[in-house]
């Protein structure tokens, strides 16, 4: 059985390219702090540049919010595997021979709690984010009731890290999951979580 996408992958043209262009900048500007022989004034100045033709051809918010959920397909806007959000890693994960679902994503200092360490709260967002994913794959999802994180090790940044996740079991509208991140077939961390099978309105 061939694992199989269940995230939007990243592309190599239009708004994907971009945006990773975004990401890119985003992490140099943060790796060179001040600490750079460059002119930042201008720099600012180009950037905001293009940040404000950006701004006045986008189209309203509630026209955007339509298209960002529309058809049935997975989403490409949100901040864990959307290639269209500059926050996202973008993690791509897949379903997996035994029912789960999983992915390796490597994160920089953008994502840095601890030194050298991947902060508490986006291990939190990998795995809630991952969890939901497995909930749909497995055939009911819902909205995040509880969720528990344990913290084994820290999470190293620049290391391959693999997020798994998958659904336990359903009674009625109660949905539990479970997840982890390991390295190097070490695990991390690991989470618990309850989802109640609920969703909001699509925008229309």
């Amino acid at each position: 059985m061939t694992p199989f996408a269940l995230t939007a992958v990243p592309d190599d043209s239009g708004i994907d390219t971009a945006v990773a262009a975004v990401r890119r900048l985003s992490a140099a500007l943060l790796a060179a702090g001040g600490r750079v022989d460059l002119d930042l004034d201008d720099l600012s100045r180009r950037l905001t540049a293009m940040a404000l033709e950006v701004e006045d051809l986008a189209p309203e918010l509630a026209e955007r919010m339509i298209d960002m959920w529309s058809g049935e397909g997975v989403t490409r806007h949100d901040p864990v595997t959307g290639p269209e959000n500059a926050v996202a890693p973008p993690l791509v994960l897949a379903a997996e021979p035994d029912g789960s679902v999983a992915g390796t994503v490597n994160l920089g200092i953008s994502y840095q709690g601890p030194p050298g360490c991947v902060h508490g709260g986006i291990s939190a967002l990998l795995l809630d984010h991952t969890l939901g994913v497995a909930n749909a794959h497995a055939g009911t999802s819902g909205m995040t009731g509880t969720l528990t994180v344990r913290y084994e090790k820290p999470v190293p940044l620049h290391t391959d890290l693999v997020v798994r996740g998958w659904q336990d079991r359903v009674e009625g509208r109660k949905i539990w999951s479970g997840g982890s991140i390991t390295a190097d077939g070490v695990v991390l961390v690991q989470a618990e979580a309850l989802f109640i099978d609920t969703h909001l309105a699509r925008p229309r």
